[in-house]
């Protein structure tokens, strides 16, 4: 589970957003007056530094923090008015990333195939 919500978080907002930065930070919502620059690098952060780390397993309860708070952050002061269906996505992955953050990883990780060498 945790390699299948990582890499669909990556596919559909992490790697757009860094691939196409210079579009991204003109348009990114920015609900804390942070400016672009420092939201897109946070959500960047939280799109494809976590997930990559998740994915490996590792620092994966960690890991799933910033993606919460960048999860919560929209649903809450970028979208407030979304119904559950229009934000039935992010609820979802809150879900998940919420689930992984509070059982971890799970057996197959890199952390422990390194140690084990």
């Amino acid at each position: 589970m945790r390699v299948s919500v990582s890499v669909l978080l990556l596919h559909v907002h992490g790697l757009p957003k860094l691939l196409h930065w210079s579009v991204e930070v003109q348009r990114i919502e920015d609900p804390f007056n942070l400016g672009g620059t420092l939201t897109l690098g946070l959500a960047v952060f939280a799109e494809v530094i976590c997930p990559v780390l998740l994915i490996l397993g590792v620092w994966a309860r960690l890991a799933c923090l910033p993606i919460l708070a960048v999860l919560a952050v929209a649903v809450l002061f970028v979208y407030p008015q979304w119904s559950v269906e229009q934000g039935q996505f992010a609820w979802l992955l809150i879900i998940l990333f919420a689930g992984l953050a509070l059982t971890g990883p799970g057996p197959f990780v890199l952390g422990r195939s390194l140690r084990h060498h």
